[in-house]
């Protein structure tokens, strides 16, 4: 287990910001068993910085799915997060997925292993077997990326943040993660409600996306009370011009009848 075979050999480091994709690797997110909220709180964590998500996907556990979506991903967007399948079963893949995604050899990672094999006879949990070993497999070329929550780590390969599926462990692996990436200006939001369709309002909206092409601009309906309603959502990172923007929107909301309220429908 030489470890000059897990020196990083490529690193991310963006020269113009793509953004960044979510690629959630699990049979149990697609068959509904369990649900996916590590995606949403990448995209809010990654907005904080100035990085925004410009893509999501979900794959089984098979490795040609797994590598595929890696390669397309870490091509097109500035940084790839992906979560699940670092686990210690038969069909945690992904450590092995990644490897053939980029070419290279795999091994138990010698730091990683050291630390597991302490953590399993300090704790006391039970041993450190052969299933719990494969925790500490990382391709050639990775940096580990560690958690807070247990030994057991994640890793960085390229552009390619590869982190555990339990959400809490997921969201530790992030804070080991947040010096490594390029942060642009924060993203925010304004956000108006009001009690039309959209159908009503969509030639106005289009209207002022095309007067703020700048300010990426959304609506999406909801209904409260059995009445209907579309609330608007400009985002970016200039707080002048979505302030523009919310002002242009409120007047093509009255215009078109309506009423435009701050914030969420109540």
């Amino acid at each position: 287990m030489a470890n000059d075979r897990f020196e990083p050999v490529i690193e991310a480091q963006p020269t113009r910001l793509r953004g960044a994709a979510v690629l959630v690797i699990g049979d149990e997110i697609l068959s509904g068993r369990t649900q996916d909220t590590n995606t949403g709180y990448i995209a809010r964590w990654l907005g904080q910085l100035g990085i925004p998500v410009r893509e999501a996907r979900t794959v089984s556990d098979v490795e040609a799915e797994i590598v595929a979506a890696v390669r397309a991903l870490s091509a097109r967007y500035d940084y790839v997060f992906t979560t699940g399948g670092i686990g210690p079963t038969h069909d945690d893949i992904t450590a092995d997925s990644m490897a053939r995604a980029f070419e290279t050899g795999i091994d138990y990672h010698p730091i990683a292993f050291a630390e597991l094999a302490a953590r399993y006879t300090a704790s006391q949990i039970g041993t450190f077997n052969e299933a719990r070993q494969r925790m500490a497999r990382v391709p050639f070329g990775a940096s580990l990326v560690r958690n807070a929550m247990s030994v057991a780590p994640g890793f960085q390969i390229g552009n390619v943040f590869v982190m555990a599926g339990i959400p809490a462990v997921m969201q530790s692996m992030l804070e080991d993660i947040r010096p490594r990436l390029v942060a642009g200006a924060k993203l925010t939001s304004r956000t108006l409600s009001v009690y039309l369709g959209e159908g009503r309002i969509a030639k106005g909206l289009a209207a002022v996306q095309k007067q703020f092409p700048d300010v990426p601009l959304g609506s999406y309906p909801f209904m409260r009370e059995g009445k209907y309603g579309t609330s608007l959502v400009a985002r970016g990172n200039n707080e002048d011009r979505l302030a523009a923007a919310a002002e242009a929107l409120k007047l093509m909301v009255r215009e078109a009848g309506g009423e435009p309220l701050e914030g969420e429908p109540v």
